[in-house]
């Protein structure tokens, strides 16, 4: 998995740069692909804002949180990810299985 963090008119501490990609390697194990996630850093004030493109096979997903400091964030940043996978691979699966049709008449 490759995971690019950058800051938007903050720098981003190494500190800051090991927790987003503690938080974001579960996001590779539902995909044996290699996975590409760009993070974005920044201050809204007075909430700290993290958003994250993360592109799948097929799709490119998007997320964004806030949170009352960066880790929080991020921490939200990961869960929301994490559903958004889930979902997008639902929708896969749905899309390929099988038709059932009833005969009830």
């Amino acid at each position: 998995m490759r995971i690019e963090t950058y800051g938007q008119q903050i720098e981003v501490t190494p500190a800051l740069r090991e927790y987003v990609e503690e938080k974001l390697q579960r996001l590779g194990r539902h995909f044996e692909q290699s996975l590409e996630v760009r993070v974005q850093l920044g201050l809204r004030k007075p909430s700290h804002h993290a958003t994250a493109d993360l592109v799948v096979p097929g799709k490119t997903l998007h997320a964004d949180a806030d949170g009352e400091n960066m880790y929080a964030a991020i921490d939200l940043l990961a869960d929301k990810l994490d559903r958004l996978i889930l979902k997008h691979k639902e929708k896969q699966q749905d899309h390929h299985a099988p038709r059932v049709v009833s005969d009830a008449l």
